[in-house]
């Protein structure tokens, strides 16, 4: 707690982590980590999922607010079919479109999504100077700025990739990234997001490289720019000691538990 008395932002949060029950044995370390290491005031951590008595049970002993994912949009997960025989990739496209929901379940001006299995391990600022800071890697998906320019009718212009497992929205930008889609496709945001993607692809969108971009190319005075310094591990969040997570932290920001190998790439730092 030492570290909450310096904090160098008093812009209050809230903050957003997508899950279902295979997250739970990383869930808990994501959401201690954020209390520990998002140096601002923070309101409420809303955890979106399917409705697990499980993740309900989790929810009540961490202080966090429970939301039936199924509640969230006009459509569900049932709704998006994106897959091929050797692999399904509707879940993963679904809680992208609930990331881009926190504007209608936030109360705070500004909310941090954060993915279930990426645990911060150094203390973060997403807001100094009335800048919010992005952190970000140096490769991406092709496929991504593909749908970009689709969405948008615009190339992407950063030269630095968003995806980075978490990020700090601002509802008003995000409303204005919705409406420029909906102007664009004259049809809800989410519906041109699944219009647009190549579904014989297995990435094909990304909400941070979308929301990132946007803003990069319409706010570029509004932004700092940090290396994301995260390291990936095929491993449970458990099986990293606190003594090995000090000695990762003078040189990485995150680390991520990917439980799947084809997920894992590893990434240079920019």
């Amino acid at each position: 707690m030492p570290l909450k008395s310096q904090i160098s932002s008093r812009a209050k949060i809230d903050v957003l982590i997508p899950a279902i029950e295979k997250d739970l044995g990383t869930l808990p370390f994501v959401i201690d980590a954020v209390k520990k290491n998002v140096m601002h005031p923070i309101g409420d951590i809303l955890i979106v999922s399917p409705r697990s008595e499980k993740i309900i049970e989790l929810c009540k002993r961490k202080g966090c607010k429970f939301v039936d994912e199924n509640t969230v949009l006009p459509i569900t997960k049932k709704h998006i079919h994106y897959r091929s025989k050797k692999w399904d990739r509707s879940g993963w496209l679904f809680q992208q479109l609930l990331k881009m929901s926190g504007d209608s379940l936030c109360r705070s001006n500004y909310y941090l999504v954060i993915d279930a299995d990426t645990v911060l391990i150094r203390p973060h600022i997403f807001r100094t100077n009335e800048k919010t800071l992005f952190y970000c890697r140096n490769w991406s998906q092709p496929e991504y700025f593909k749908t970009y320019k689709k969405l948008l009718g615009k190339k992407a212009k950063s030269s630095s990739s968003f995806v980075t497992h978490y990020m700090l929205f601002e509802r008003s930008k995000l409303v204005k990234l919705k409406k420029a889609i909906e102007a664009k496709h004259h049809k809800s945001w989410y519906s041109a997001i699944l219009k647009s993607i190549n579904k014989s692809k297995q990435f094909t969108f990304s909400e941070f490289e979308t929301y990132g971009n946007f803003f990069y190319s319409k706010y570029p005075g509004g932004l700092i720019l940090k290396k994301a310094l995260n390291k990936s591990f095929n491993m449970n969040a458990g099986q990293l000691s606190k003594s090995k997570i000090k000695v990762l932290s003078k040189k990485y920001r995150s680390v991520s538990f990917h439980k799947r190998k084809w997920y894992v790439r590893k990434a240079k730092v920019i």
